[in-house]
């Protein structure tokens, strides 16, 4: 059973920074994509960004490309997300999402099918 856990996120004012982070605990090896969807109130998950495990690839979600980038340190089974230039419309709840196959298929509306997330962690921009 792999668990996934979240911290960071919290409160901004729009063209401000958060970072997240994500550590996997259990069954994680296999896990060939891991990464983050978002989902605001009455809205279906957006999958943001995703990093290849083993590889190192990154995938971004067109709305984010150049303000957030995703790392990971795969010695602490951790993943990042550092958010920067927020704007109100980055509100949501964030995810951290691991999954198997092609790591773009999970973003955008893809991120539906992703398996495994963790808890959430509320990111809020103010204008």
């Amino acid at each position: 059973q792999a668990e996934l856990v979240e911290s960071g996120g919290g409160s901004v004012q729009a063209g401000g920074s958060l970072g997240l982070s994500c550590t996997a605990s259990g069954y994680t090896n296999a896990f060939d994509c891991m990464g983050w969807f978002r989902q605001a109130p009455d809205k279906e998950r957006e999958g943001v960004a995703f990093i290849d495990s083993s590889g190192g690839s990154t995938d971004y979600v067109d709305s984010v490309k150049g303000r957030f980038t995703i790392s990971q340190d795969n010695t602490k089974r951790t993943v990042y997300l550092q958010m920067n230039s927020l704007k109100p419309e980055d509100t949501a709840m964030y995810y951290c999402a691991a999954d198997w196959g092609r790591c773009s298929a999970y973003l955008g509306r893809g991120a539906q099918s992703v398996n495994y997330r963790g808890q959430g962690t509320q990111v809020t921009v103010s204008s």
